[in-house]
């Protein structure tokens, strides 16, 4: 019986300690978990945080870039819009010239007339640049100074300026003319043309050229 007894009191104590361990890992386990869960929590937070800003700054970005190109869109249809016009361009203006001297002027006229064939309207204003071809080579036009209107011109539509140049009266042989260059305003290409006036010009005392040319939109006498 006291064999018994005895068996029976170690059976307890152990089973007591087994309920002591196990109660101790539950208290830990316990006191583990709010940790675990407030790093969990905390993590999550700033992972949640950081995906919201960075959702947030990446939409801002993307919105400011959409606007600036929206208004980059808008700034270049706004200028079609506008009707801006391009200059005419020496390519598209069929350019001739003729003589417009009329009986009893003291001086030659030349018109020269340019047509826009480039099958869109385009802009022009100021002063062609104008020499003539010599036998003693190229003389220049000077300007007349007067105002220069600008002009849209539309296709198929014509304009005209004048070059003014002395006839020679000296009776002698002079400066012989072999032809006209014709620069647009504002252009770098030349056209070359036949010249349509006087045949000769008279020998200048070199004190400067004697021919003059309008500004275009005036088809009259240069001077």
């Amino acid at each position: 019986m006291r064999v018994r007894k005895l068996t029976f009191a170690a059976l307890a104590v152990a089973a007591g300690l087994s309920l002591t361990a196990c109660n101790d890992g539950d208290d830990m386990a316990q006191s583990d978990s709010p940790s675990a869960s407030a790093a969990s929590s905390s993590g999550g937070g700033s992972g949640g945080s950081d995906s919201s800003d960075s959702s947030d700054q990446g939409g801002g970005k993307g919105s400011a870039g959409e606007s600036s190109g929206g208004q980059g869109t808008a700034a270049g249809t706004g200028a079609d819009e506008n009707g801006a016009v391009g200059k005419c361009r020496t390519d598209e203006l069929e350019i001739t010239a003729r003589d417009n001297t009329i009986d009893g002027d003291p001086d030659g006229t030349v018109v020269v007339e340019l047509k826009n064939g480039g099958g869109r309207d385009c802009a022009i204003s100021g002063y062609a640049g104008v020499d003539l071809k010599t036998g003693s080579g190229p003389l220049s036009a000077k300007r007349t100074g007067e105002q220069a209107n600008a002009t849209i011109l539309k296709d198929g539509a014509s304009t005209a300026f004048g070059v003014n140049y002395p006839i020679n009266k000296s009776g002698g042989s002079g400066v012989r003319v072999t032809g006209l260059l014709v620069t647009p305003p504002d252009e770098t290409k030349t056209v070359t043309l036949d010249w349509p006036g006087a045949a000769t010009l008279p020998v200048t005392d070199g004190s400067g050229s004697p021919v003059q040319v309008g500004p275009v939109g005036n088809a009259g006498q240069g001077g």
